[in-house]
């Protein structure tokens, strides 16, 4: 048995790995696979593959590729979610901003540096036609640390996925002032190079089990209410969600790693643009 450790985000996208794992599709393989969520997101998970803390994550894109283009010894083994991420933009339900437009030169809450969060306040505030060079930050580490930071003044908004936030904004803890999809697919599925080199059979075997269960996923009879029980959803959040997301079984194409490393060198978040065969497996 070959034990396998693997990341990511407790947020609904990653179920079809759990379900492969609770009905023993890996083991079959003679497959251990370890999973760890990490609420903290990408810009952790990136520190722990270059740690060698991890040997497979599922991760968001952007924030992997500028991960590597920094030095980060790992690689995209295949995409994972085709679609665009929806990230809601956040503030405080008592805070006297109500309009997107108003958060212009106000403080962002982010998990950390290299996160989705960070650079995605940064393609927001392009859209938005902001200067991007006077952007603030207060590091939250994680959503906890956001609803801390918002509601105590540290920070003005916070960016996260919409359906995960959707139940703060339910209660009163948030409120939402708008979204910003990602331009991209949005969840990749990494590996270390270390791992590629030396257990290429056994990410092989991992990506055939996934593949099959996210392939299908939708067709999992009641699988919205499997999910809405599971990650505390409405359910008609969670069918919008479903009606909105795709998961991959193919690598992502060396076109989009490409236009994004041109947005993120837009962002100055960059200074080197990477070919493909230092990105993809």
């Amino acid at each position: 048995m070959k034990t396998v450790r693997i990341i990511g985000v407790p947020e609904h996208f990653n179920l079809p790995w759990h379900l492969a794992i609770e009905e023993g599709a890996f083991e079959e393989k003679g497959i251990n696979l370890q999973w760890t969520d990490i609420p903290e997101g990408t810009g952790r998970m990136c520190q722990m593959l270059q740690d060698n803390a991890t040997d497979v994550a599922i991760i968001l894109t952007e924030g992997l590729i500028k991960s590597i283009t920094a030095g980060n010894p790992s690689k995209i083994v295949q995409e994972f979610i085709g679609t665009p991420l929806q990230w809601g933009i956040h503030v405080a339900s008592n805070s006297d901003y109500k309009a997107l437009k108003e958060l212009k030169d106000t403080k962002a809450a982010i998990s950390r540096f290299g996160s989705g969060s960070h650079l995605m306040a940064y393609v927001n505030a392009q859209n938005q036609s902001w200067d991007t060079g006077s952007l603030q930050f207060e590091i939250v580490h994680h959503l906890d640390g956001a609803i801390e930071a918002l509601t105590k003044g540290q920070a003005d908004y916070f960016m996260w996925e919409h359906f995960t936030t959707k139940p703060l904004v339910d209660n009163g803890t948030f409120r939402r002032l708008g979204d910003c999809p990602t331009p991209w697919p949005c969840f990749v599925i990494a590996a270390t190079e270390k791992f590629i080199a030396e257990e290429n059979n056994v990410l092989q075997h991992l990506l055939e089990i996934i593949n099959l269960y996210t392939g299908e996923f939708k067709t999992i009879p009641s699988i919205d209410r499997t999910l809405a029980n599971r990650y505390r959803q409405q359910l008609t959040d969670i069918q919008e969600w479903l009606s909105m997301t795709r998961w991959s079984q193919s690598q992502i194409a060396s076109k989009t790693v490409r236009e994004i490393q041109e947005t993120l060198m837009k962002l100055d978040l960059i200074d080197t643009l990477l070919g493909p065969d230092a990105i993809l497996v």
